[in-house]
């Protein structure tokens, strides 16, 4: 079980001088928490306590909570604060996984897919080529700091998801008709094909789905562009 503390609102997150303020003022609880024998990780003010069962979460959640409180004079954020399976928990936006690895934290990729279709939403007026330049600024940063979780598969699924958000705003750029029609036809699209594609009265995120726009607009395809391969470049740095 971890619990988690104790996410304190003293003294308020955001400069530079906030992380060392933390540590100077939580350094007792350090010290009272390697005297009880627990094991635990902080970072700032931001901390998961571990222990083995849910009963012995929710004692030393208010002890822990007693002693900030009450002896340090910090004020906990109740909100943030909780006692959970370990994996049920993130820290620092990783998560624990059963097997001991680290993992990313549900809602760090929700984040990360917020992040994405601010960058490709279809009604920017941009380049395809500078829509895929901003993605690779965020993925490469955003990747770097999640290299040490185990993350093939999810990464596979966002490189998947974000190539078919850019065939969408491609084919969106070509507005319908005839110059999907071409466009298509010039990637290698059989004639008949693009010419029903272009017709079609279903939307843009369904036809970007289409077996034919995703033979054109392939992996291949958004590697001549340049776009960043989340799952290729975690393996190049993990090895």
């Amino acid at each position: 079980m971890g619990c988690a503390l104790p996410a304190t609102r003293e003294p308020p997150q955001g400069g530079p001088l906030s992380p060392l303020l933390a540590n100077l003022l939580l350094d007792d609880l350090d010290q009272e928490l390697e005297r009880r024998g627990h094991g635990f990780c902080r970072y700032a003010d931001d901390c998961n306590i571990y222990v083995r069962s849910l009963a012995a979460g929710q004692r030393v959640m208010e002890s822990v909570v007693q002693f900030l409180e009450g002896k340090l004079r910090l004020r906990v954020n109740r909100e943030k604060s909780a006692v959970a399976a370990v994996g049920e928990r993130k820290f620092l936006g990783y998560r624990l996984l059963l097997n001991g690895k680290l993992g990313i934290a549900p809602k760090s990729i929700k984040r990360a897919k917020e992040k994405i279709r601010q960058i490709t939403r279809r009604n920017r007026g941009v380049s395809l080529a500078k829509v895929i330049g901003e993605l690779n600024l965020f993925l490469v940063g955003w990747l770097a700091y999640y290299r040490y979780a185990a993350c093939q598969g999810e990464l596979q699924r966002l490189d998947q998801w974000i190539r078919r958000k850019l065939r969408c705003y491609r084919l969106k750029q070509r507005k319908g008709g005839k110059s999907v029609t071409d466009f298509l036809r010039q990637l290698g699209v059989p004639a008949y094909q693009a010419a029903r594609i272009s017709s079609s009265g279903k939307g843009w995120w369904r036809l970007s789905n289409a077996p034919p726009v995703k033979k054109a607009l392939s992996n291949e395809w958004f590697s001549q562009q340049g776009l960043v391969c989340l799952a290729l470049r975690y393996d190049a740095l993990r090895h």
